[in-house]
């Protein structure tokens, strides 16, 4: 698969809480990194995905820009808590087999700062 379609397919499953099938497509080893939680491992990554998808109510997405081994994804979650909507990017880093290695998810996290503490 092209980096294009793995992310693309990880996108679309992480999105309808497929944990099976978002999984099929990240390596080991694996890291994530976002503002409030970072994981060194596919099952630690995913194994919040089911609880987030429940908050939201829509993703539009922006911009994809793919490389040979990473791409960038630029999306609008529209979640229902206070939050609201959040701008957010996401760059991924695939190996030579393509499956994801790495991604980094940046947004801005204090719309979320009051809510951390119900989260934990």
């Amino acid at each position: 698969m092209s980096a294009a379609q793995t992310v693309r397919a990880y996108h679309e499953a992480r999105f309808r809480s497929d944990v099976a099938a978002a999984a099929v497509h990240l390596a080991e080893p694996f890291s994530f990194r976002s503002p409030f939680i970072s994981s060194t491992d596919r099952t630690g990554h995913l194994s919040g995905l089911p609880e987030f998808v429940r908050i939201v109510t829509g993703v539009d997405l922006i911009s994809e820009l793919y490389g040979e081994s990473e791409a960038t994804l630029v999306y609008d979650v529209h979640t229902a808590t206070p939050a609201g909507t959040q701008h957010t990017a996401e760059h991924f880093r695939l190996d030579g087999d393509g499956r994801i290695t790495s991604i980094t998810l940046i947004f801005d996290a204090s719309p979320w700062q009051s809510m951390a503490a119900l989260m934990t």
